[in-house]
């Protein structure tokens, strides 16, 4: 496994979740001076390098999230073996990639500014992009869909609302912090769309990509919250990391058909990671190089070189099921 080490963030991994290994979740502690020089990295970078390390974020924790489920249902076919490559493949994607990019775009900054960041996401899932997903699902009759993103957004309300109170709580020192809201977790088997509209697809999809990235924007804020003696706060933004893959993630998951046999799901895989080893990381690389962002080009390359070494691994896999 490829690893890279970037001065500005130690990785300290504890449990924040302990109910099952698909429920389980890690935190990244993040020093207080170290993420102020990441802040400072940050705001030297290119535009286009800070979009392609965001870009990078969400893809990578759509592949943890993905990767995770098909685990989950190579466990249901007896892959044990299958299983295991596909968990580990994910901590690698979530634990280094997402971290790594993170450290160097400077996502993750003081509690208030971390809460502020939140509530903006929240609030536009909430009144923008639910709300036109689900009046798009019911125009095209994709019924389930069309509930599914209401319900999704009356929770990405009440987030909002446990942010908005935690952030006065953490500015003046007076108050309560919320406590965690609890999953609703969802299964996810193998199976076809339960969808029909390309509209409602397209909707699905970037939806999971956006809970994913939220899932593991939240585990980094708790870490941050963590490490500054805010316990309380670091189980809000756990408890809510865990509702956005484990429920509404997982509920998307299982209209979009994203789940398949394991073979499919390998080849599916296989695609991805070659797709980004080949093209998606080294045109960053390139982008990155040219202007002058040496250490995002460095990241890019690294994680290119992984991504080759995902899909060799899947390929083997799939080649042992044959």
């Amino acid at each position: 496994m490829f690893r890279r080490s970037i001065p500005t963030l130690v990785i300290g991994l504890c449990a924040l979740t302990a109910a099952t290994p698909a429920a389980t979740a890690v935190a990244l502690t993040v020093p207080v001076d170290a993420q102020q020089a990441t802040h400072a990295a940050a705001r030297v970078l290119n535009p286009r390098t800070l979009t392609d390390l965001d870009t990078t974020m969400k893809g990578e924790a759509f592949a943890y999230a993905s990767y995770d489920l098909f685990a989950t249902e190579a466990d249901r076919e007896s892959y044990p073996a299958v299983a295991k490559l596909f968990r580990g493949t994910a901590r690698t994607e979530l634990d280094e990639h997402v971290r790594e990019a993170a450290a160097l775009a400077g996502t993750v900054g003081s509690n208030a500014a971390n809460l502020r960041q939140a509530i903006n996401g929240e609030t536009y899932e909430h009144q923008v992009m639910y709300r036109r997903f689900a009046a798009e699902a019911r125009a095209d009759g994709d019924r389930a869909a069309a509930e599914l993103f209401t319900e999704i957004a009356a929770d990405e309300g009440r987030h909002r609302d446990a942010y908005r109170t935690a952030l006065r709580v953490v500015t003046t020192g007076r108050g309560t912090i919320p406590a965690p809201p609890k999953a609703d977790v969802v299964s996810v088997p193998a199976g076809s769309p339960k969808v029909k509209a390309d509209r409602t697809k397209a909707n699905l999809d970037t939806a999971m990509h956006g809970e994913a990235r939220a899932h593991a924007k939240y585990l980094l804020f708790a870490a941050r919250a963590r490490q500054t003696g805010n316990t309380a706060l670091a189980s809000l933004f756990a408890g809510t990391a865990k509702v956005e893959l484990r429920e509404h993630f997982a509920g998307e998951a299982v209209l979009a058909g994203l789940v398949r046999t394991t073979k499919t799901n390998l080849r599916k895989a296989i695609t991805g990671e070659r797709d980004e080893a080949t093209v998606l990381y080294p045109g960053f690389a390139k982008q990155a190089a040219a202007v002058g962002d040496t250490a995002a080009a460095r990241f890019f390359r690294g994680t290119a070189a992984d991504e080759a070494k995902h899909a060799a691994a899947f390929q083997r896999a799939l080649d042992r099921l044959r």
